[in-house]
């Protein structure tokens, strides 16, 4: 028995997934301006990252889960304490991955130099104050937007963005989004939950497994499963 949708929905999302660069990822380093963090984990989205590092400490106010709007759907955001620990996690997820911060030094290079083939993880810092001492120092390398005009900075949601399109167009010469390199079942749950969000709820709230689609998007299930799903306990 199957649980029929909108082809075109399921081609989009589809599409949406098989794009993903699992080796692309940003970290905020105490970013906490909610319309900064929206447009951040929007841009992320747009260019096809998985999965992004928010470093927050506990002692001041967390931010809130619903400042990116429907990106957070595609996007999963890791948070993290102290730095440290996000870089940790980071270099373990996808180790020989370059550290890149956004900081004016004296060994800092015009991003647009950087080979962003590579796995590459951005740091970009807080409103006021910048990338702490300790990202600067576990960055691999500092990188700059040259300036021409009196400011010496641009607001990071914009500086991000101007970075990550250079990287999507990078990636995209070298032809790194035509092969997917999301695992299947992380696929798979984004997937079915993009096309069947109110069986997926129903799954979750029942404790089932996400059933099998065929190439249509249809959902594959048993008989069992329809009964278990419309089962109401008294």
């Amino acid at each position: 028995m199957s649980q029929s949708m909108s082809e075109s929905r399921y081609k989009r999302v589809k599409s949406v997934l098989d794009k993903r660069q699992t080796d692309l990822t940003v970290c905020l380093d105490e970013v906490h301006k909610h319309h900064n963090l929206s447009a951040i984990v929007r841009t992320a989205d747009a260019v096809g990252i998985h999965d992004i590092h928010a470093v927050w400490p506990y002692n001041q106010k967390r931010v809130t889960g619903n400042t990116s709007g429907g990106s957070k759907n595609w996007v999963e955001t890791h948070m993290h304490v102290k730095v440290e620990d996000a870089i940790a996690d980071i270099r373990k997820r996808t180790p020989g991955i370059q550290l890149l911060a956004t900081n004016l030094s004296d060994t800092a290079v015009d991003f647009r130099e950087i080979d962003y083939t590579k796995p590459t993880a951005i740091i970009v810092g807080q409103e006021q104050t910048g990338i702490s001492d300790t990202a600067l120092e576990l960055a691999d390398q500092h990188i700059v937007i040259p300036m021409e005009g009196m400011v010496q900075s641009l607001n990071v949601s914009v500086a991000t963005a101007l970075i990550l399109f250079e990287a999507q167009r990078q990636r995209k010469i070298a032809n790194m989004y035509d092969d997917s390199n999301l695992c299947q079942k992380i696929k798979h749950k984004l997937l079915f939950e993009g096309c069947h969000p109110i069986i997926a709820k129903q799954c979750k709230l029942k404790g089932l497994d996400y059933p099998a689609l065929d190439n249509e998007g249809e959902i594959i299930a048993t008989e069992a499963f329809w009964n278990t799903l419309r089962y109401k306990a008294c």
